[in-house]
């Protein structure tokens, strides 16, 4: 194996040595092979680069003479029997280069091995670089122009030297510090616990490193400062302690990093502990002040303010084009219509403030408007001047405010969630004589996102438990649109109070030709369950109700579906709420004729209170409760003169506590028998004297007095079988209109009669009869012996008619039609202009 490398031309000059790379890679040392006897015997390209010898001029040469200094043969022998045992050696030698030089080497001699059948020895070198010493005016310079501030003070505490950084961090100047303790120069830090610190590491000698405090400074007095200090005791030869010496760091800018993430997390634990919105407005006050803020109000828009009540101002991207309370768009001048909603100070009674809690606010930091509220950023103004023209101008009392009080400077941040407007938070200081800074938006944005988000949340919910109400008010109605055929009142107690519904329901519907059907229904059970599936059965009522069937169709469709309900509660759900057993009664009352027509299914009947005091019960064909199907309803009719009361109950206010259905209705007759009570009034002091407690069972009663429809607010006359008469009967119409002062009805009406008494000419049979009726609203009907249904089309341009009752249609609040025992009636309803009503 060849270790050299390979000979030079002969008469080349060797190339000039190139200094040695800086890495510290072995594969880039100096390397050469030097056999046991001290010859060489194998030369690197890196060996001649680094000393400029070639391998010719070395192979087969004693390696001594590459040494700069004389060879000690004891050295020499020690280094090679070390090696010879399989340890090295590595040291620092100098080495003689070509051009005469000496260059330190750090060398390194592996152990021992046979190369060829003769020892050897792996000889690798790098050039020693001097180590760098710290001069004393480097050491000066450093201590002097150092980010951290450093001292050396005396056993007695009192300063000996001092840096320019703690100079600087204090503000106060070294020649009034040197000879001074702490305390004497800097009151506003915690000077005590200081020093306190500092004597403990005199007294054991045991340093304290980051000790982190916060206080206030000469350099800076406005606002707080934070550190960090570390202390170490000074020793001297014998180990004494003769001062200690302390550095001190600014950390202001972290510390108050951890502050403001610290307030934010605190906020999301502090904020938003109920679902209330004036309360949670509230407590974003109460938390931010004297935190962040020495006065903070939080204005919500009124739908917000009020979540229980009618949106008034429409919310999220809608507002950005829509003023208050009406349609149109924003001006640049449009003011948020808010509501105080929270408030907090540093001072008692938050004198400061303008408006107090539930007071009306429009007010958004100026030059701003309602733009600001939609997608504004939060505005900073460090500087409050209440003699800016935009605050003693726009905002002149704010202005006498901010200067009695001394409010400085401001954040105002818009308060959204969920792309829905809420509101402003406003966070001012006085007390505090640091002004914000641009980073306090952050957690003053933080703070307002997490109450908005709290806010949203209490408002959804009140959306919702309102809807959950209203949905309840809708099921059991509070307003009962009796019109002018009944005055109408209700009760409904729930058994179980805590959630507030249950199975029993009872409706006022509005029918064609100024009648009003009653209903009542009981299903079985209570809860949600019942009330989901009684809110089933009202629905069906009411769309079955608005199809005009008699009583008893409609209870034999109703008992249908009731029976489809079952089928599908036991295919589709194990533990469904069955309707099985529900029981409705079904009134329709005709204020023209002062007849009451009645069908019921298992449900008690009714009660009535004639105009002279005596109580009755309908003898009504009782009919099967709801779902047992294949048997018939049947009707009955009563006469309800004016003046009559009508009472439709469920069976849970008339069993009691004995169960005896018979006893408690005689009692429930008894009780509506009282006189001189307004309806309302009789209708609570019933179900107070009846209603045992607790109430086994849910309670619903329903009652309405009749009045009856007066002859001078009806017309009827029937139309003779001839086209001609057309003319006569819109000229009697013209007449009659203007007789009941509804001249503004008059164009309308006559074409409407003209429309369908023509129709009822032309497809159908007579007789035919046109009833006019002025109640709440005018309705016209013509009745006829078909049975055939008008249908609405629209007509091409090229028909010549077909547009009839298109033309009705658009003419009138509503139309349609009901079948009787002889045909059909087509009914139309209008409104009644004011000046007629």
């Amino acid at each position: 194996m060849a270790c050299a490398d390979p000979q030079p031309t002969p008469g080349a000059e060797p190339p000039p040595p190139s200094a040695p790379g800086h890495s510290y890679d072995t594969a880039n040392d100096a390397t050469a092979v030097v056999s046991g006897t001290g010859t060489v015997v194998g030369w690197t390209q890196s060996a001649q680069d680094l000393l400029g010898y070639r391998a010719g001029d070395v192979v087969g040469r004693s390696a001594g003479f590459l040494l700069a200094m004389p060879e000690d043969p004891v050295r020499v022998a020690g280094i090679a029997e070390r090696c010879r045992a399989g340890v090295g050696w590595r040291g620092v030698v100098d080495a003689r280069r070509r051009d005469g030089g000496r260059i330190e080497l750090d060398l390194r001699v592996s152990a021992s091995f046979h190369l060829d059948g003769r020892e050897c020895f792996l000889v690798s070198g790098r050039e020693r670089r001097p180590e760098w010493t710290v001069g004393q005016s480097v050491l000066d310079a450093f201590l002097t122009g150092s980010p951290i501030g450093v001292a050396v003070l005396s056993p007695e505490l009192r300063y000996v030297w001092m840096n320019d950084t703690l100079e600087r961090f204090s503000g106060v100047p070294r020649e009034h510090r040197v000879g001074r303790r702490l305390s004497d120069v800097l009151p506003g830090l915690e000077t005590d616990a200081l020093e306190t610190l500092m004597r403990g590491v005199l007294e054991t000698g045991v340093p304290v490193i980051d000790y982190e405090y916060v206080g206030w400074t000469w350099a800076d007095p406005r606002r707080k400062r934070a550190y960090s200090t570390s202390y170490l005791p000074l020793t001297d030869s014998d180990g004494g302690v003769t001062g200690l010496c302390y550095m001190v760091l600014d950390v202001t800018d972290r510390w108050n990093a951890q502050q403001r993430l610290a307030l934010v997390n605190d906020a999301g634990a502090s904020i938003g502990s109920t679902l209330d919105v004036m309360r949670t407005a509230q407590e974003l006050a109460d938390f931010a002040v004297p935190r962040f803020a020495d006065f903070v109000v939080v204005d919500l828009l009124e739908p917000v303010a009020n979540p229980d009540e009618p949106t008034q101002w429409p919310l999220g991207a809608g507002l950005s084009g829509q003023d208050p309370g009406r349609s149109g768009a924003v001006t640049g001048s449009a003011r948020p219509r808010m509501r105080r909603a929270g408030m907090s100070s540093v001072r008692e009674g938050c004198p400061e403030a303008v408006s107090r809690i539930g007071d009306p606010v429009d007010s958004v930091p100026p030059p701003h408007d309602i733009r600001f509220l939609i997608d504004g950023e939060p505005v900073l103004i460090p500087v409050l001047d209440p003699g800016n023209h935009m605050w003693a101008v726009d905002q002149p009392v704010r202005a006498a405010r901010i200067r009695e009080y001394g409010l400085h400077s401001l954040i105002s941040v818009p308060m959204r969630a969920r792309d829905t407007v809420l509101g402003l938070t406003t966070f001012i200081r006085s007390v505090n004589p640091a002004p914000f800074e641009p980073d306090d938006v952050l957690p003053a944005r933080e703070m307002v996102a997490r109450a908005a988000v709290c806010v949203d949340n209490a408002r959804r919910y009140t959306h919702e438990h309102t809807a959950a109400l209203t949905l309840q008010r809708s099921l059991l109605p509070h307003t009962l649109p009796g019109g002018m055929a009944l005055d109408v009142a209700s009760s409904y107690l729930p058994a179980d109070a805590k959630d507030g519904v249950g199975g029993d329901w009872f409706d006022v519907i509005p029918l064609s030709g100024a009648r009003v059907a009653l209903v009542v229904g009981d299903v079985v059970g209570h809860g949600i369950g019942a009330a989901a599936t009684m809110g089933r059965l009202r629905t069906a009522v009411h769309t079955l109700a608005d199809m005009d069937l008699p009583p008893d169709e409609l209870l034999a469709h109703l008992d249908d579906l009731v029976l489809r309900l079952s089928d599908e509660e036991r295919e589709g759900e194990e533990h469904g709420t069955s309707v099985l057993g529900a029981t409705c009664l079904y009134a329709v009352y005709d204020p023209v004729t002062q007849l009451c027509t009645m069908a019921r299914a298992g449900h008690p009947p009714p009660v009535v209170v004639s105009p002279d005091g005596r109580v009755s019960f309908p003898e009504l064909p009782a009919g099967p409760p709801l779902g047992l199907g294949g048997m018939p309803f049947e009707t009955a009719e009563i006469c309800l003169p004016e003046g009559s009361l009508i009472g439709l109950y469920t069976d849970g206010l008339i069993e009691g506590r004995d169960r005896d259905a018979e006893l408690g209705m005689s009692r429930l007759g008894g009780a509506l028998a009282q006189r001189g009570l307004p309806l309302d009034a009789l209708c609570a002091a019933v179900v107070e004297q009846l209603l045992p407690v607790p109430q086994p069972d849910d309670v619903a009663l329903l009652l309405a007095r009749t009045h009856e429809l007066s002859a001078d607010h009806v017309a009827s006359w029937e139309i003779p079988d001839d086209p001609a008469a057309v003319a006569g009967v819109r000229a009697r119409t013209a007449r009659l209109l203007r007789t009941w002062g509804l001249e503004e009805l008059e164009m309308t009406t006559e074409l409407i009669v003209s429309e369908l008494v023509t129709n009822a000419l032309r497809y159908a049979t007579g007789p035919i009869r046109l009833r006019l009726l002025r109640q709440s609203v005018l309705i016209c009907e013509v009745s006829d012996t078909s049975s055939t249904s008008p249908r609405l089309r629209h007509a091409r341009t090229t028909d010549e008619g077909g547009r009839g009752l298109f033309l009705v249609a658009q003419l009138t609040r509503r139309w349609g039609t009901r079948y009787t025992a002889e045909g059909k009636i087509i009914w139309t309803e209008q409104e009644i202009p004011a000046t007629g009503a």
